[in-house]
């Protein structure tokens, strides 16, 4: 069994620039089967963008997707965890914040991303969440 998020992290992370277009980020989601990428300046974290920001802060907020850029629907890191962290540090994180994915930073730099699915699988593979995040997508 798994202890460190860097056994279960997905490595490397996709990560997309602040001045990319949203449709261009979700066409990349769709076609890699993922709910999130790391938002970056070069080498520097600059927060997180899910599905759902896609859509809430994005799509939803009217105007041409083609125009809307990543960084207008950003959100921004609130935590990280370091990929020789444990994963109960991770639970931890995610609980008290709120959130259900990690960016794994190491060096200032980031490295990996490990999602709540990513911990259920590892510490619960008999629970409903564990079923679902291991499951094919459907799409």
């Amino acid at each position: 069994m798994a202890t460190k998020i860097r056994d279960i992290m997905t490595a490397p992370p996709r990560t997309v620039s602040p001045e990319t277009d949203i449709v261009t980020v979700a066409r990349t989601m769709r076609d890699d089967d993922i709910g999130a990428e790391l938002v970056t300046d070069g080498d520097e974290l600059r927060g997180i963008v899910t599905d759902r920001d896609l859509v809430v802060r994005g799509i939803a907020a009217g105007g041409d997707p083609g125009k809307i850029k990543v960084g207008d629907v950003v959100s921004g890191v609130t935590a990280t965890i370091g990929p020789d962290d444990s994963l109960e540090r991770a639970a931890q994180i995610m609980r008290e914040r709120a959130v259900r994915r990690l960016p794994v930073v190491e060096d200032g730099h980031p490295v990996g991303i490990v999602s709540l699915g990513d911990l259920a699988i590892e510490k619960d593979d008999d629970s409903a969440l564990a079923d679902i995040s291991a499951a094919r997508s459907n799409t």
